[in-house]
């Protein structure tokens, strides 16, 4: 397998890792905290894809059975648990999209409340009238 067939195989995890990347590089980089905040929902948007395309299993049905195990094993059907996919990860990203909002929420209102007392959202100015002692 040559390089170029190993990156495009895995088309979507690069784009992930591309995200997260985007993601990092704001948090860390960026003076504003508005921007911090675009950067962390960036972040947290790529590994909630990540974790979901994990899940995927090409050719499974959904874990939803539409008899029960003793009807089908009456009639000599064969439930078969790697013809469904996982739906953990699924159901575990829809927790973390829940967290991911309730965390952005929390950051956009201290973000509020800092440029309610300090008159501004660039971290080196805060950082200033903190030290300055005028907050």
């Amino acid at each position: 397998m040559t390089v170029t067939e190993f990156i495009v195989s895995r088309l979507n995890y690069w784009i992930y890792i591309i995200l997260m990347m985007i993601g990092l590089f704001a948090m860390i980089s960026k003076k504003n905290l508005i921007k911090k905040l675009i950067g962390m929902s960036i972040f947290q948007t790529a590994i909630i894809l990540f974790y979901v395309s994990l899940g995927v299993k090409e050719g499974s049905n959904i874990p939803i059975l539409e008899h029960s195990v003793s009807h089908a094993a009456e009639h000599g059907e064969i439930i078969r648990a790697e013809d469904y996919a996982n739906p953990l990860p699924h159901v575990l990203m829809l927790t973390a999209i829940v967290v991911g909002v309730a965390t952005l929420g929390v950051g956009l209102a201290i973000v509020q409340k800092i440029h309610k007392e300090f008159g501004t959202i660039e971290e080196p100015e805060i950082l200033a009238k903190i030290e300055s002692g005028d907050g």
